[in-house]
């Protein structure tokens, strides 16, 4: 650990979301540099910092500071230099130079402690001289706060954000109840402030405590995708968590209820406990939902006649399920169409699309994913857009309870007579509450998807429930069409989604197995298609085929996948700037995936001439894109995206990226690729699931390749265990 002290002389760079700096500091007659989370440093004061000496290949030594200790400057020259650095608002030089000349060394402490005798300085107000004090003050109460959070181990920039949110309160918070801090402060969970708590000696039966674990057991359930537990397995997890009785946790869950941040319900004979807000999630959304499905007066022998004009212009023929899935949007406010691949979704949508305009309404498309709307585009030829830009999503994010604001509500809903979501399997109850919200009553919403694909990420099971409620007109697709008959994609996804055989060794253009029995040789093998065979065989680039596992972990993991892929398919060559981060190296040319939703970051698209012609907040978990510039002058990394949306990251950001040459399988959930490759090897019977298999299977377009072990392939199929997943809309909707 080293320790400088000087004049901070320049500050070169701040982020001014986290702190981030990057600060010239006059150090013993020479310049020093300091980077970190330093947000409360400002120009002309005097720091004390502690580090780590670190060498940066274009800025030479720098110091990382771990730590750091504002001081007042002690001497009449310290002491101008900093009042006239700018540091405090009003004060320039000339002014400085009379406040020093009147007071002294003794400046700094009628600052503190009788601000109003600056009123004796010609130029001083009384009225300013108070403002100045109250800086003063301001700064030194900033100072004693991140020096009293340091001695709980909290960084720097989690100091800044408690001192922002509580002010001087901060004091009493953290001796008393420092479990507030996970209900207040975005980035603060459980386990930050149990460990915050345990440090100010909090009892471990406290009741703060105790009420804090249930609500996080509970959390941990809705990141997995439950929107609510059963009281055991709440009881016990918590249980778990704490280490502390039963009996006591059952009366605390109940003072919870009583708080109105909980919600006990009955489901057959069983007590479920909700997290409020997503009880009333899935009561808003039934609500909704029932509100729009109005039944029209439809001429069907017109509508009949409707469809036959559209089958003669569009030059396809719809079979009897697609002709229901049409007559039935003309009749209902709420329509659900599920099928799986090759059972013609797309030719319904684009029949539903010039049903609707025969009849002068205008259509809206939507999908959850840039992806999955772009291909939505492709298929049909109609503008299709995703969800959140549909609502015109502002940026504007409530931090605390991570809550988005839309531009299009229920004060300003959508204007359009029908509104078809495609993907529906990946819409989660947060969202489908959203997009509900901006449904006026009267208009048409047609709902698409396969219901047996995996779940959303986010919480909830809302394309199932919704079709298991029995509520509203299903129209399912099950006939495969001639087209895609032809492929052994389309007829081993739906084997495998019935559970019956695939023959690994039959020959296929399309459907390929290699049986590899260890990592290293499976690996190598996907590497040989990725890099010589597949690009050749499908005519496509490289960057068009995706590698997609079961796991993040292991020796097939992605983690582990990534890292090997990118020194094969984008090596170091001396042109390419790099940028170190925790797991690994940047470069430019990689493909990289935004692992967090960031409803902030700004994109823009250009011409091609470089002028922007579209701009836009918002960049979502499971966005893919390639880094096309890394500027460590600037100390900035540039990701181009689906779409042309171009984004620039702070180095400070890129915690929010990962490579993603090789992705799981749920990340890969609503997109769609020239090819795919899908090593196996082993794994849990949990995750090795035939429902993952199947969504796996249905990524590619052209080609489908699986690498490894015919026994784990197959055991997947027959393995129809799917993961529990708490959800409740259908029983909500069951009641209205």
């Amino acid at each position: 650990m080293e320790t400088i002290s000087g004049y901070v002389n320049k500050i070169v760079y701040r982020n001014e979301e986290n702190g981030y700096s990057v600060i010239e500091l006059f150090n013993s007659g020479e310049d020093k540099t300091l980077v970190g989370i330093l947000p409360m440093l400002g120009e002309g004061e005097y720091v004390e910092a502690s580090g780590t000496i670190k060498k940066h290949p274009l800025y030479g030594e720098q110091l990382v500071v771990e730590s750091y200790e504002i001081k007042n400057p002690e001497d009449t020259l310290s002491i101008e230099r900093y009042l006239g650095s700018g540091a405090i608002k009003g004060i320039g030089e000339a002014l400085a130079a009379r406040i020093v000349k009147h007071f002294g060394e003794d400046t700094f402490r009628i600052i503190e402690e009788e601000p109003e005798r600056l009123a004796e300085v010609k130029g001083i107000s009384s009225r300013m001289a108070l403002e100045l004090g109250s800086q003063v003050a301001e700064k030194r109460d900033m100072r004693q706060a991140m020096l009293f959070l340091q001695k709980y181990g909290i960084s720097l920039n989690l100091a800044a954000k408690i001192f922002k949110e509580y002010g001087s309160e901060l004091y009493s918070i953290i001796e008393q109840n420092p479990y507030r801090l996970a209900d207040d402060i975005a980035g603060v969970g459980f386990k930050i402030a149990d460990d915050i708590a345990t440090k100010a000696g909090i009892r471990a039966d406290s009741d703060y405590r105790i009420k804090s674990g249930i609500l996080y057991t509970l959390l941990q359930a809705i990141t997995n995708g439950h929107t609510y537990l059963p009281m055991d397995e709440l009881l016990r997890g918590t249980n778990q968590l704490l280490g502390v009785e039963l009996d006591s946790l059952e009366n605390h869950i109940m003072d919870l209820v009583m708080d109105k941040r909980l919600v006990v319900k009955k489901e057959e004979g069983v007590s479920i406990v909700y997290a409020a807000k997503y009880y009333y999630m899935e009561m808003n959304v039934a609500r909704r939902l029932s509100e729009l499905d109005s039944v029209w007066g439809v001429e069907e022998g017109e509508a009949i006649e409707m469809i036959r004009r559209i089958e003669e212009q569009e030059k396809f023929e719809l079979d009897e399920r697609q002709r229901e899935a049409v007559l039935e949007a003309a009749r209902h406010g709420v329509l659900v169409i599920t099928g799986g691949p090759g059972t013609g979704k797309t030719t319904t949508i684009t029949a539903l699309i010039r049903f609707f305009e025969m009849e002068g309404m205008e259509v809206v498309l939507g999908a959850p994913t840039g992806r999955a709307a772009k291909r939505m585009s492709e298929a049909t030829g109609y503008e299709a857009r995703t969800i959140h830009r549909m609502l015109e999503l502002s940026g504007i994010q409530n931090e605390s309870s991570g809550e988005v604001h839309f531009a299009r509500n229920q004060a300003n809903p959508l204007e359009t007579d029908v509104i078809i979501i495609d993907e529906m399997s990946m819409v989660d109850i947060q969202l489908m509450q959203s997009l509900l919200e901006a449904v006026a009553v009267g208009t048409r919403l047609i709902l698409v998807g396969d219901r047996d694909q995996l779940p959303s990420v986010g919480p909830g099971n809302v394309l199932k429930d919704i079709i298991q409620s029995g509520s509203f007109h299903v129209v399912r697709l099950t006939r495969i069409f001639r087209q895609a008959a032809a492929s052994d994609i389309i007829l081993n996804a739906h084997k495998i989604n019935k559970g019956q055989p695939v023959d690994v060794a039959a020959r296929s253009r399309d459907f390929l197995f290699i049986k590899r029995t260890d990592a290293n040789s499976i690996i190598n093998a996907a590497i040989a298609l990725i890099c010589q065979k597949l690009p050749g065989y499908l005519n496509v680039p490289m960057h068009d085929i995706q590698v997609i596992a079961p796991m993040r972990k292991g020796a097939l993991g992605v983690e582990r996948l990534n890292k090997i892929l990118q020194e094969f398919l984008n090596p170091p060559d001396g042109k390419k700037a790099e940028k170190e981060y925790a797991q690994g190296i940047f470069r430019e040319g990689d493909k990289v995936m935004q692992i967090k939703n960031n409803y902030q970051l700004e994109w823009e698209v250009k011409s091609r001439y470089g002028i922007p012609v579209d701009t836009g907040t918002g960049v979502f978990n499971g966005d893919i894109g390639t880094i096309s510039e890394i500027n460590s002058f600037a100390e900035e990394l540039v990701v181009e995206f689906d779409e042309g949306r171009v984004v620039t990251y702070d180095f400070s950001q890129l915690e929010e990226l990962e490579l993603a040459y090789a992705i799981t399988i749920h990340k890969a959930q609503g997109s769609e690729y020239a090819a795919v490759v899908i090593p196996l090897l082993s794994g849990p019977r949990m995750l090795m699931t035939r429902n993952l298999l199947y969504t796996a299977v249905t990524r590619a377009r052209s080609c489908v390749c699986i690498v490894g072990m015919p026994e784990t392939f197959l055991g997947m199929i027959e393995n129809e265990t799917e993961q529990r997943r708490y959800s409740s809309l259908d029983k909500r909707l069951e009641e209205l």
